[in-house]
């Protein structure tokens, strides 16, 4: 076993076994290149990648004479892209500048001191279809760093240097106006699929925080037919409830097989909030079925929930999720997948639905990335606390609990946020996005629960990410801390990918909690995001759903619930039942937060204060009155 046979990440483990000599990213790789004068070699993956990452393992990885050339000609560091979003998000960049396209396997090389200067995706071990072969590649990029090194430092300098440029772009100085809302809206529209839902064609990718947006301005023809096109079934599991990552069709059939916490985390959200807008109790069924997979699919012993599930079953991709005619399943629910096996799409009646679990949990599973991600965890956080809370469950309001204590203790390390766990250990800082959902998380925990210990925390972990990852100078937020490792650039992200940026997402926090705490400095660091996003947003708007939420929230007229009592009380529910994103909300009595200051019960009653900019109304204790 090399190296990585120590490592946390289950996708590093699944290299352990190869003869390559790999790396973990660390001094000590970092050291040996520099010591020796050779170039690294960088590989960036995922566990629950499909095809090409496991492919690209099989046929260069494991074959012996390839591992020999990595070993002689290269120092090799593997990378788990979940681990390291600051890793991935630089050297994608660099790749995207090189070729024109990303994706994993990712392959970079960089010199010593890790600029990068040429790289790609996945390279076969013969040449075929216009690509050279890996070790093709090797020989090449050995070649020329020992007799071209000029070329390849000032192409490294170079490439390098636009990196920089492009993570210290200046803000606009244009002003920020609502237009840009409505106008990435229109844009949103010309790109509509009205047949099928989503947003242009093949491959779609579930558009979680732009059918949010869409939600907060009213456009349910849009919301409502890519929900209906997603819940159909094919990407969406009618038998064990949950999604898939993306459909590799236009009208959401046929999936990639591999399961995300985020996707089910923001999906499940995104239903529930068109199940309070509509009442319609096919999208509350989504949710009970989404979030019902993850309970009983991803969740751990100690209080977290796990990555993903893999794509493939014993090296079959989807073996696991479809099915025959002989296997009991009527023709009209099967659409074609591949190998004479369908998907199901369809109505499932329960009876059916559970026959059909009980036949697929008897054979063969896919693998599980066990290892528990700070910021995923709080996206589920969110949506566990929010759905618990508007659907009147416990029942998940309970592991809600459970999943804060563990961010806030085992995620956790000196009051600071770890970037994932696994197997008892947590490893890796938190990055701004960690922060950012946790954050988010607390804040939905202490709505549902009108516990006031998950509203300080929330409060703590944002105004920690401001002093952590603030960029004094330009404003925004940088993905990694200031004292944290220093790469060669360091950069902030901005748009969804796929999950909401961290910027976006501390922007919404932010703001929310502003108007809580009265708290014009909080307000302006989000502001400062959108001045850093501005010129972009309307360029590509399926790219910026979560930011331009915040943005919406920024210009829409502050609204406050002051609520004295508990959470559960007719006044509160009441209250609390419209799907209104623009309300912040502070569950008291309690002393330091502005909003709650100098309120308390009615006579002994539960009592709701309306207000607006902290100007407020009489208190509301009727129930009834938020029914008029």
């Amino acid at each position: 076993m090399n190296r990585l046979a120590a490592a946390t990440s289950p996708y590093l483990l699944q290299h352990a076994d190869n003869p390559v000599d790999w790396y973990e990213w660390g001094e000590e790789a970092l050291g040996r290149a520099r010591e020796e004068d050779r170039p690294i070699l960088l590989s960036i993956g995922y566990a629950a990648c499909h095809c090409w990452c496991h492919v690209m393992e099989h046929e260069s990885f494991e074959d012996a004479k390839t591992a020999a050339l990595m070993n002689d000609r290269f120092v090799c560091v593997k990378v788990d892209r979940e681990e390291r979003p600051d890793l991935d998000a630089l050297y994608m960049d660099a790749v995207v500048a090189l070729t024109g396209h990303g994706g994993w396997p990712m392959t970079v090389f960089l010199t010593p001191t890790g600029e990068p200067f040429y790289g790609g995706t996945y390279y076969p071990p013969e040449p075929r279809h216009g690509l050279p072969s890996f070790r093709q590649v090797l020989e090449a990029v050995d070649r020329a760093y020992r007799e071209r090194r000029g070329d390849v430092t000032r192409s490294a300098g170079e490439l390098t240097d636009e990196l920089r440029r492009h993570a210290q772009a200046e803000a606009s100085r244009e002003p920020l106006t609502e237009s840009l809302i409505s106008e990435a809206v229109r844009a949103l529209r010309h790109a509509f699929d009205e047949r099928f839902g989503g947003f242009g064609g093949a491959p779609k990718f579930p558009p979680h925080s732009v059918l949010e947006l869409l939600l907060r301005r009213g456009e349910l023809d849009m919301v409502t037919a890519t929900l209906d096109g997603m819940a159909a079934g094919g990407m969406h599991d009618l038998v064990g409830g949950g999604f898939h990552r993306y459909s590799v069709d236009d009208r959401w059939a046929i999936p990639h097989f591999e399961k995300m916490l985020y996707d089910n985390a923001l999906l499940a959200a995104v239903y529930l909030h068109a199940h309070a807008v509509t009442g319609e109790q096919r999208y509350r069924s989504v949710v009970e079925g989404t979030l019902g997979y993850v309970l009983r699919e991803l969740s751990l012993p100690e209080g977290g929930f796990a990555s993903s599930q893999d794509a493939d079953t014993d090296g079959v991709e989807g073996l696991t999720f479809t099915w025959t005619e002989e296997e009991g399943v009527a023709a009209d629910l099967l659409y074609p997948f591949e190998d004479g096996r369908s998907v199901i799409r369809g109505e499932l009646d329960p009876d059916l639905r559970r026959r059909l679990l009980e036949v697929r949990n008897a054979r063969p599973q896919p693998a599980r990335d066990d290892k528990a991600i700070a910021a995923w965890n709080g996206l589920l956080l969110a949506a566990l606390a929010e759905a618990g809370r508007r659907l009147e469950r416990d029942d998940w309001v309970e592991p809600g609990r459970r999943l804060a204590a563990f961010l806030l203790g085992p995620l956790s390390s000196g009051g600071r946020l770890r970037r994932s766990y696994r197997d008892g250990r947590a490893s890796g800082t938190g990055y701004l996005e960690d922060y950012a959902c946790v954050a988010h998380g607390l804040y939905e925990l202490h709505v549902a629960t009108g516990e006031l210990e998950w509203l300080e925390q929330s409060r703590r972990l944002a105004l920690l990410a401001v002093d952590l990852f603030a960029d004094e100078e330009r404003g925004g937020f940088f993905t990694s801390p200031a004292d944290g490792e220093q790469l060669v650039v360091r950069r902030k992200d901005l748009d969804d990918s796929p999950t909401p940026s961290g910027n976006s997402m501390l922007a919404y926090v932010l703001l929310r909690l502003a108007r809580i705490y009265g708290d014009e400095e909080l307000e302006r660091r989000a502001v400062s995001v959108f001045r850093l996003a501005r010129d972009l947003v309307g360029r590509a708007p399926t790219a910026f759903g979560h930011l331009l939420c915040a943005l919406d929230l920024h210009f829409s007229p502050p609204r406050e619930l002051a609520i004295v009592g508990p959470a559960g009380s007719d006044v509160a529910r009441a209250a609390l039942a419209p799907f209104a994103p623009d309300t912040v909300v502070a569950f008291g009595p309690a002393e330091g937060i502005p909003l709650l200051e100098g309120k308390d019960l009615v006579d002994g009653r539960p009592a709701v204060y309306v207000c607006e900019r902290f100007a407020c109304q009489a208190p509301v204790t009727d129930a009834g009155a938020f029914s008029e």
